[in-house]
């Protein structure tokens, strides 16, 4: 074979996984690492089995879902919120569908604002299992309004709330992970902990305040190579994040119930979720496209990523203003047009 010709096949072989990538990337709904450990990685199933997994915000959304698809592996689950009816409502659904017994869910009651209860309720989970394996932090509220509406009060409660709120109890179970040397860390941030969102800049703030905190969280733990630190960055989810989100007062939210079939699945953001806790991924981006094809522009294409960004803020902003439903009708618009 000459050496012509095996150039040629070497770079017909290039341009043929090329290809491939780009289908793959075109037909995506996660980032390629996170799918590829979908396929060829480790099973939620083989590895989150006789777990204790410990989920805030577990009364509504991306937590309950979570807590269904978790009761359903044999782990023992504690499901944490401010609404104790509510997850009186979601343990039944876990017993009736799931494969666990009544032992095997703990309801614990936890206000994130309240640090000082933290503590108390790390203690409260060891004593009933003995020990932490898995801390997912999901609890957490959104924001809809112009910064320069909006009252301090609101960029307080949110730090308090998305950021201090996880990071103090992170640092309440932390200790007990050092000490066995092992354990997982998983915390949901979101798109526009990456990315920048008008109407959003205190929610945008306090998530990108935790993506600094738990990438470098992550560097401190090297010597301890059996924690792991997940950040979950997810694109538009169903759930009810846009109904609870703070507006410019701090008791005031949107109340918004505009239609959400625009957004992934809950079921199908939680089943990657658990890929990437079986698989110990470091970061990943779940989204559909345009969404994830934003995810890497702001990695890769920062100028470009800006100019439609702001393209996007002008008419997100005007919306608004007129009372139309920010969220879904620009981004019902921006995937119609993608399809």
């Amino acid at each position: 074979m000459s050496w012509g010709l095996l150039l040629w096949l070497l770079a017909l072989c290039a341009l043929l996984a090329l290809v491939v990538q780009l289908l793959r990337f075109v037909r995506a709904d996660a980032d390629l690492t996170l799918l590829w450990a979908e396929w060829q990685g480790r099973r939620p199933e083989w590895e989150l089995t006789d777990m204790v997994v410990w989920v805030t915000g577990a009364s509504s959304g991306i937590g309950e879902e979570l807590a269904y698809q978790l009761s359903k592996l044999g782990v023992s689950l504690v499901l944490s919120a401010r609404r104790v009816h509510e997850l009186e409502r979601v343990k039944r659904k876990c017993l009736e569908n799931g494969n666990l017994k009544e032992k095997d869910i703990l309801i614990l009651p936890l206000d994130l604002t309240n640090r000082s209860s933290h503590e108390m309720a790390t203690k409260a989970v060891l004593q009933e299992f003995g020990r932490i394996d898995i801390l997912v932090n999901n609890g957490g509220v959104s924001q809809r309004a112009l910064c320069v509406d909006t009252s301090l009060d609101v960029f307080k409660e949110l730090i308090e709330l998305n950021y201090l709120g996880t990071v103090s109890l992170t640092k309440c179970v932390l200790p007990h992970m050092i000490e066995r040397k092992q354990g997982k860390i998983v915390t949901v941030n979101s798109i526009v902990g990456i990315i920048a969102a008008p109407l959003s800049t205190g929610y945008c703030a306090s998530k990108h305040a935790l993506r600094g905190f738990f990438n470098t969280l992550r560097s401190e733990l090297i010597t301890y190579p059996g924690i792991t630190i997940s950040n979950i960055c997810p694109g538009p989810v169903q759930s009810n994040i846009v109904k609870n989100a703070l507006t410019e007062e701090v008791t005031k939210t949107t109340g918004s119930t505009a239609d959400e079939s625009y957004k992934m699945a809950t079921s199908r953001c939680v089943r990657l979720m658990l890929v990437t806790m079986a698989n110990d991924l470091k970061e990943v981006w779940i989204a559909d496209h345009p969404f994830l094809l934003m995810f890497y522009l702001w990695q890769y294409m920062p100028t470009l990523a800006w100019w439609l960004t702001n393209k996007a803020a002008k008419r997100r902003i005007e919306n608004f203003k007129s009372g139309v439903d920010a969220d879904s009708s620009y981004f019902r618009s921006v995937k119609k047009k993608h399809d």
